[in-house]
């Protein structure tokens, strides 16, 4: 049997105002192309070294969803750093509610330096850095469980976030609560990820510059992914990997985001992310539509 390909959108929540993501998004409703719309997770223009205007991501995701009732809506990803596990795995089950079951919450450690220091935001080393993500990954899955849908909760020590009789009521969806994806390549983040999430989710393939070692990237760390999956008895069936492609300014740089998808695709992609540049607007929704995901929907099936 053939697997199904979604194929999604994402519009960075910066450089851009609110009445033009707004529109975006109103757009992206109207395009039965599309099955899943993104943002990223930045306090900052991450353009800069500092500063730059960027929209909360979680809060501009739970006051857009209204636009695309029958998409999927997903972070890829948001920053570790930001928000306290308990508190995320909260906002999470809300909108898993909001959306009729359709969040996915993509999740990575954090790295931009200048919003954390210009914020007051502690990013700690990386060895510590991936000590407190790997720790709030538990926690949400444990907030997630059925054992937290009620008293006398989740008890968890931890160094980091220790659960203590916790529950998370109202509890998520059925079916386990949001998708859990996660953004880490490097040995300990594969095996977090084959352990304990729902799929994988690369950087963007910056295919448009002439790099396309990224795409080499994923395919390692896909197929390191489904080596640890089968080596802990997971389903790989049961797993996405998504792969982000952006798409430009121009429709040469949209021919070459098609090529750059059916790439990816060869490269075992199971959930394709076109990149719009919010500079767009909704005309740039129109055009990655037309120019990449129908032609791509049509070829794929």
């Amino acid at each position: 049997m053939t697997r199904h390909i979604p194929i999604g959108i994402k519009t960075s929540p910066q450089a851009v105002d609110w009445a033009t993501l707004d529109a975006m998004w109103a757009r992206i409703g109207t395009h039965d192309v599309f099955e899943s719309v993104w943002m990223n997770d930045h306090l900052t223009d991450i353009s800069f070294d500092r500063h730059g205007p960027s929209l909360e991501a979680l809060t501009a995701a739970a006051a857009l969803i209204h636009h695309v009732p029958r998409l999927w809506i997903g972070h890829a990803v948001l920053s570790a750093t930001f928000r306290h596990p308990a508190v995320l795995a909260k906002t999470a089950t809300l909108l898993d509610h909001a959306t009729g079951g359709r969040f996915i919450l993509g999740l990575g450690a954090g790295w931009h330096e200048g919003e954390h220091v210009s914020l007051g935001i502690p990013l700690p080393p990386m060895r510590e850095r991936f000590d407190r993500f790997e720790a709030a990954v538990h926690v949400l899955r444990a907030l997630w469980s059925p054992e937290a849908a009620a008293p006398p909760g989740v008890t968890r020590p931890d160094p980091f976030y220790p659960l203590v009789e916790a529950t998370n009521e109202p509890p998520p969806t059925p079916g386990g609560g949001p998708r859990l994806w996660l953004g880490a390549g490097k040995r300990r983040g594969i095996a977090l990820t084959a352990a304990l999430a729902d799929g994988w989710v690369m950087p963007a393939v910056d295919v448009l510059s002439g790099r396309v070692t990224d795409l080499d990237d994923f395919r390692r760390g896909r197929d390191a992914i489904l080596e640890r999956l089968e080596a802990i008895g997971r389903d790989p069936a049961a797993f996405d990997f998504g792969a982000q492609v952006p798409t430009g300014d121009t429709a040469e740089d949209r021919a070459k985001a098609l090529d750059a998808a059916h790439d990816a695709l060869r490269r075992g992609a199971t959930h394709l992310i076109l990149n719009v540049r919010p500079r767009l607007g909704p005309d740039g929704v129109d055009a990655v539509a037309e120019e990449v995901a129908v032609p791509l929907r049509r070829a794929i099936g």
